[in-house]
C-alpha cells in the first residue's frame, strides 16, 4: 500500500537589509580608492570636512543629497551611477540564502496508489 506523501518547499532565509548609509559610503570608498584619491583630496575638491567624508564612506554619517552631489562631482561621478551602484550592492547583499543541507523541490511531490 502506497501513501500521500507532500514534500514541504524548501525554506529560503534573507539577509537582512543593509542600511542605505553603509552601502552609499562603500560605493563612494571604492570608487575613491579605484581613483588612487586620497579622504583630503577628495574632501578639499567636495568642499567637505575630512572627517564628515571618512564619516559618510564609514555609514556612520547619513549625507545629504548637497553633501552627495558635492563628493560625486569631486570623484567625477554621476549621481545616477552612484545610485545605480549602491542598488546592486544592496542587490547583492540581500540576495537569498540557501540553507544548509539536502536541497528540495520547490513544488510538492505527491505519490498516489490505489490499494485492490
Amino acid at each position: 500500500m502506497r501513501t500521500l506523501t507532500v514534500v514541504p518547499p524548501r525554506r529560503v532565509r534573507r539577509r537582512p537589509d543593509p542600511l542605505l548609509r553603509d552601502a552609499l559610503g562603500s560605493v563612494l570608498r571604492a570608487e575613491r580608492t579605484a581613483q588612487r584619491r586620497t579622504l583630503s583630496d577628495v574632501a578639499g575638491d567636495a568642499r567637505v570636512s575630512l572627517p564628515h567624508l571618512s564619516e559618510v564612506e564609514r555609514g556612520r554619517k547619513e549625507p545629504s543629497s548637497e553633501v552627495l552631489a558635492a563628493i560625486c562631482g569631486a570623484l567625477g561621478l554621476d549621481l545616477a551611477d552612484l545610485l545605480l551602484r549602491t542598488s546592486r550592492q544592496v542587490r547583492d547583499l540581500t540576495s537569498v540564502v540557501e540553507p544548509a543541507g539536502p536541497v528540495l523541490s520547490s513544488a510538492p511531490t505527491v505519490s498516489l496508489s490505489l490499494v485492490a
